[in-house]
């Protein structure tokens, strides 16, 4: 598809990055001629410079017949007016960024009157993310499929747990659960198992299964951990105002430590059930005297790497159950002990992830249309929901005689409201919601799990 993002800042770029990966042809715009150029010779990308509400900037980058325009600067107002105009020349699709609460709340009547597609808040969904992981805090990380009927889930094996040195098609007789092993990453090797794979301590599973049975998994495995019921935030920005009211609406108490009184004030009208403290959170003496060792969850959301990834580690010295850590740069995830920061979060990660996932879909008219699409195991593996349409040739073979492609698996099927883990003899059917794993490339539909189907 041909795609213009205007906004080559985090997010922008991310973008940039994930669906020029994809095979789209790209077109960045940024009033910024250095970022321009960087972009250029970063990215196998069409670069811009120009203004992104300005039609003859538009029209330079190709507005008049692109299938998807997202407006993703820093500035809500001119996304607006960014969609309005590429709408307005001829562009199909229209993904606009909107950050401000008063606007989110608008999202209806903006989408109505303005003729845009989809609006999407990074903040929001980021706190969504945290929200999940500090409600199960078992999981390093929990998405949700088919109206959350089904959960992917990852976890890390202990050294020595009961986990370590399992057999993977021993694990429902041993711990009496129906969930399925999708994906193990061992070091940078990533594996889509079969029934002899044998785990180890220090492997890192994504583990696929209906909500009821992973938590009966994680029991009798003895990984499991109580929901938390106090949290403490660091930082009062966007991320933890939406992440407060979600967590209060889920009954659990929640102390926002934020340094700017300014702010302190503003969160204080935005969340009046949050308990707020004006304080440097990084400091011990600021945390001690917030309880921090007695404290369940913690969630560094400054805009400093640094002050989060110490901080964090503070509060995993002092005893806290879960600690979720913000991280805007790519290459702390791969240098962070994950025993000890196990849940990292990068917003633009997380909406370069949403949007792919809307761009894949669009890019997808035929049989099995995509509905959800997660990338997992740091980016070498995705899992995908499809819904069974008429015409689909996984209809109604057995999923032994279906000659499944390498490196992938059917990870759950899910007729109407039940969600089940499937063995050899189990057979899709229309209208069924089916989930696969796969580390085997891109999947547009879901007859390409058939050996000899296009990808």
């Amino acid at each position: 598809m041909k795609i213009i993002i205007a906004g080559a800042g985090r997010i922008g770029l991310a973008l940039t990055k994930v669906l020029s990966e994809e095979g789209h042809d790209i077109t960045l715009i940024d009033r910024n001629a250095d970022i321009i150029y960087n972009a250029s010779n970063t990215y196998d990308v069409i670069c811009v410079e120009g203004n992104a509400t300005i039609a003859e900037t538009l029209i330079e980058a190709g507005a008049e017949t692109a299938d998807l325009l997202i407006a993703a600067t820093q500035q809500d107002e001119v996304n607006m007016v960014c969609g309005i105009s590429a709408k307005k020349l001829g562009t199909r699709e229209v993904i606009v960024r909107v950050r401000e609460t008063e606007y989110m709340k608008q999202s209806e009547f903006l989408r109505n009157a303005l003729g845009i597609t989809f609006i999407i808040n990074p903040e929001y969904e980021c706190a969504k993310e945290i929200s999940r992981i500090l409600r199960f805090p078992s999981a390093a990380r929990v998405e949700i499929f088919s109206k959350s009927s089904t959960e992917l889930v990852e976890h890390r094996v202990r050294e020595n747990g009961k986990l370590d040195g399992v057999q993977l098609k021993d694990l429902e007789r041993l711990f009496r659960a129906k969930v399925l092993v999708g994906v193990v990453k061992r070091g940078e090797q990533v594996f889509v198992p079969n029934g002899d794979f044998v785990l180890k301590g220090g492997d890192t599973l994504e583990i696929t299964g209906p909500s009821g049975e992973v938590r009966k998994f994680f029991i009798s495995a003895g990984e499991y951990r109580r929901p938390i019921k106090d949290a403490i935030i660091m930082g009062g920005g966007r991320i933890s105002v939406y992440l407060a009211s979600l967590l209060i609406d889920s009954d659990i108490d929640v102390t926002v430590i934020e340094m700017d009184r300014e702010q302190c004030e503003r969160f204080c009208d935005l969340v009046p059930k949050a308990t707020v403290i004006c304080g440097d959170g990084t400091s011990n003496e600021v945390l001690l005297e917030e309880n921090i060792h007695k404290t369940g969850g913690f969630v560094a959301l400054t805009g400093d790497d640094g002050d989060n990834i110490v901080t964090s580690l503070y509060a995993a010295k002092s005893g806290v159950e879960k600690i979720v850590t913000k991280v805007n740069r790519d290459h702390y995830s791969e240098i962070i002990d994950k025993t000890v920061l196990e849940s990292l979060v990068t917003p633009k990660n997380v909406i370069a992830q949403q949007i792919a996932r809307y761009v894949r879909a669009m890019d997808n008219s035929q049989a099995g249309g995509m509905e959800s699409l997660y990338r997992i195991a740091d980016g070498k593996a995705e899992a995908l929901e499809f819904k069974v349409s008429e015409g689909s040739k996984c209809i109604g073979i057995p999923l032994k005689d279906l000659k499944i492609r390498k490196d992938m698996i059917v990870a759950a099927i899910i007729h109407g409201s039940k969600a089940h883990i499937p063995n050899g003899s189990s057979v899709i059917a229309e209208g069924d919601h089916v989930i696969v794993i796969t580390a085997a490339g891109r999947l547009n539909d879901l007859d390409s799990i058939i050996e000899g189907s296009a990808g």
